[in-house]
């Protein structure tokens, strides 16, 4: 029998990464690219936040949630603003825990709150129907190169 430790750890696959976004500035579009190197303060060429902050995560399959409570049929990822969108995992279960990103390390510090601009980017309620559904803010530990179909998965020590 598995200890309590053990199932936290136990996932059924890895997850993917389907999308990777940069902005190159504050509140600057965020624009789809098939890669990114992944630095300490964060990705390469993307306005980011050293430290806690240096990375945003999504989980792919809060994007219909979010878009059935905004009222929309599809939401895109560069409406979000998160960094990185991730399938196949649940990214709340991943916390507390080293993960390899592709070849990089990194851990998650904080949900990812929505922020004002979801209200206007989502329509009324856009707020409202982002919060539980942000993702995860990351510190990297470890840089390194990703692209679209890395996985992201628990360093079991």
């Amino acid at each position: 029998m598995q200890g309590f430790a053990e199932l936290l750890k136990t996932h059924s696959a890895p997850g993917r990464i389907e999308w990777i976004g940069l902005r190159s500035e504050r509140k600057a579009d965020l624009r789809s690219v098939e890669n990114a190197n992944v630095e300490l303060d964060g990705l390469a060429g993307d306005h980011a936040r050293p430290g806690k902050r240096a990375l945003t995560l999504i989980q792919a399959e809060h994007f219909p949630v979010i878009a059935a409570l905004c009222g929309h049929e599809v939401i895109l990822p560069e409406v979000l603003r998160r960094n990185v969108v991730i399938s196949g995992i649940n990214l709340t279960a991943l916390r507390h825990n080293r993960l390899r990103l592709g070849p990089c390390e990194i851990e998650f510090t904080a949900p990812c709150a929505p922020c004002s601009r979801m209200e206007a980017a989502l329509g009324k309620g856009g707020y409202n129907a982002m919060r539980g559904h942000g993702g995860w803010c990351a510190q990297i530990l470890k840089p390194g190169r990703i692209a679209i179909g890395d996985t992201l998965e628990v360093i079991r020590d």
